[in-house]
């Protein structure tokens, strides 16, 4: 890991990105806890959510560029977010970033770096 460079460069990026949002969205879909929180058609969610990583992990400001501030928690209040429900999308993160052979200690500073916004999103004691 090259700490001088962006998470977002450390991953390879935009193509990264994009493969990792790729893999991630059929496990979340498939989850009994996540996919009834998202609609049919995922591909709009999918494309915010390749340019929210893009910007968060230090790459090019498109959320904000096409979206404005992200404000993220305040975007997912619509939402009953848990506990349960953060662990699960960490979980399939986890196995999207295994799918595309990111390096174990990579995988875990991203992993360390979601998990924050992740839990900072409950709102939900529990299911």
């Amino acid at each position: 890991m090259n700490s001088g460079a962006s998470l977002y460069e450390q991953l390879g990026g935009a193509e990264t990105i994009r493969n990792l949002v790729e893999a991630f969205y059929p496990k979340v879909q498939a989850n009994p806890l996540l996919g009834p929180l998202f609609p049919e058609d995922i591909y709009p969610v999918m494309e915010k959510q390749y340019m929210f990583l893009t910007q968060f992990f230090g790459g090019p400001m498109l959320y904000s560029e096409a979206h404005g501030h992200p404000m993220m928690r305040a975007r997912h209040l619509p939402f009953p977010v848990t506990p349960q429900r953060a662990e699960a999308w960490l979980g399939c993160m986890r196995e999207a970033l295994e799918d595309l052979e990111v390096p174990a200690p990579l995988r875990e500073v991203v992993l360390h770096r979601l998990s924050g916004p992740a839990f900072h999103f409950v709102n939900t004691a529990q299911e």
